[in-house]
């Protein structure tokens, strides 16, 4: 079912934030302020730093998810049932699938994306604080708009990230698990 198909994307982007967003926060760091890995890691590695900007990398890495792996099939499925003389074929619904897919998955998760982002390049805690103070001082200082700095060009790479996601399970899972293809 769709719920199934998405609950499926928010569960797996969900637990991918655990190991993505440490390795953000140390990929963060080490282009600030420069550095080998390993130094980084031993300037970050600690409890009151390493899952720094956690929430919003889990509830992005979530939507996202979601996006890329269970929007389009539900999109294509909707398509090819209501519209069949517009929609013959999954490859035919497949560009307006990646379409919602990629504006799903980018403005549902740029401010989450841009409040992590803010919280993990400023460790030290100078300008930004908690998620929520971070997001209240993003607010304060641009209002909605501060949320989507650079979306349009991170939409426009998300649409061809799904479409070429999309197109890859479409052939690869065939392959991969043939039984639950027939």
């Amino acid at each position: 079912s769709a719920l199934q198909e998405m609950g499926t994307g928010i569960g797996a982007g969900s637990v991918s934030a655990l190991v993505g967003s440490p390795l953000e926060l140390i990929m963060i760091q080490q282009q600030r302020k420069g550095g080998s890995t390993m130094a980084t890691i031993k300037n970050i590695a600690t409890p009151d730093n390493i899952m720094r900007g956690f929430t919003g990398a889990a509830v992005r890495e979530a939507l996202w998810t979601c996006g890329y792996l269970s929007i389009p099939p539900i999109v294509k499925k909707y398509l090819m049932d209501n519209h069949p003389d517009t929609f013959k074929t999954s490859t035919e619904a497949r560009v307006p699938a990646a379409l919602l897919g990629g504006l799903f998955a980018c403005y549902l998760t740029q401010p989450f994306d841009t409040v992590k982002t803010c919280m993990q390049g400023d460790i030290e805690r100078k300008t930004y604080g908690s998620f929520t103070q971070t997001a209240k001082y993003i607010y304060g200082e641009s209002s909605i708009p501060g949320f989507y700095r650079g979306a349009t060009f991170r939409y426009g790479r998300m649409v061809c990230a799904v479409f070429i996601m999309d197109t890859l399970k479409e052939m690869v899972g065939p392959l991969l698990y043939p039984q639950a293809f027939k």
